[in-house]
């Protein structure tokens, strides 16, 4: 009896081994030709963004000394960037830039992303067209163009406060340097932002809309209901961009600083206070060890933005 069921079952291990054999060759081209199409990205990665960061983290460690040349110091480029006042005011700048200036362009950008997505507006593309351009003008001209404009002689606020017979605050002043340089950059990315909200409102089924316009749902409620749940991850993902756009300001300011010198130091953000570091002072090291703490300021801002939104939605 014991014979028979072994050579009965015998023909059926054969049938399944060479089934199993041809299941693991596919498994091995798929997954060699996942890694064919993963290995450009890798490559580019790798030469782009971890061979800097870690060349950058190498040259923390060490500093150029008069005596003895370039020694290792360890953490204490880290320490020195710590205590350093001129990066933490240029910190403290960048982050009350961003507590002011991205929820107003973000603002601008939901409002203007829910009028294209209303279908109330006579030209939508025209008027599309006409918040992303500023996007496309580079950040150096947008500042030498919008530099002009706040001109307290030659230019525009200047003219005005002729016309009117009377002296406007001066927009390149201390008092009002930061405020100019926000307005250019919400000038800049509020269309940009826009596309972003834009295109995560048209993935909205339409059924939706139809059944709260049954239920006699208004175009405020819909907004309130239905359009800005369904944006809240874009929001998400713009609110980290910009994050990481402000902590990167340099442009701007850099060129704001050829009109007002007096005005915008070289340390007025720690992007330019790390970039005068190395090409103008030479102290290479010690940028790169301001460089890797603003990054990782960055990382951990953003990060903290992000846990919290998706805490929020799950608890929505």
């Amino acid at each position: 009896m014991s014979t028979s069921q072994s050579t009965t079952s015998s023909p059926a291990r054969s049938r399944s081994a060479p089934a199993a054999h041809r299941s693991r060759n596919r498994g091995a081209r798929h997954g060699g030709w996942g890694f064919a199409f993963f290995a450009p990205f890798l490559v580019v990665f790798v030469i782009g963004v971890a061979a800097p960061l870690g060349y950058a983290a190498y040259l923390s460690l060490f500093q150029d000394r008069l005596i003895g040349g370039t020694v290792f110091v360890g953490l204490e480029n880290y320490r020195r960037a710590l205590g350093d006042e001129l990066f933490r005011a240029g910190l403290w700048r960048v982050l009350m830039f961003l507590l002011v200036q991205v929820p107003v362009m973000l603002g601008l950008a939901l409002l203007a992303a829910l009028a294209v997505d209303s279908g109330r507006l006579r030209r939508p593309g025209l008027f599309r067209i006409g918040v992303f351009v500023p996007y496309a003008v580079p950040a150096v001209v947008a500042s030498l163009m919008w530099g002009y404009l706040y001109g307290d002689r030659f230019g525009l606020a200047g003219q005005i406060g002729d016309f009117l017979g009377t002296k406007l605050p001066d927009l390149l002043g201390p008092d009002w340097m930061l405020a100019s340089i926000g307005n250019v950059v919400t000038w800049q990315y509020t269309g940009y932002n826009m596309l972003i909200l834009y295109a995560a409102l048209r993935t909205v089924p339409t059924e939706l809309y139809e059944a709260a316009a049954l239920d006699g749902a208004g175009e405020f409620r819909k907004a309130w209901s239905i359009k800005l749940p369904a944006v809240r991850p874009a929001l998400v993902l713009a609110t980290v961009f910009s994050i990481i756009g402000t902590f990167q300001l340099f442009n701007e300011p850099n060129v704001m600083q050829s009109l007002a010198p007096n005005v915008v130091s070289t340390s007025y953000t720690p992007n330019m206070y790390a970039y005068n570091l190395a090409f103008n002072g030479q102290q290479f090291n010690y940028s790169a060890a301001v460089a890797v703490v603003l990054g990782g300021v960055t990382a951990v801002i953003a990060y903290a933005v992000q846990l919290r939104s998706m805490r929020k939605g799950q608890g929505a």
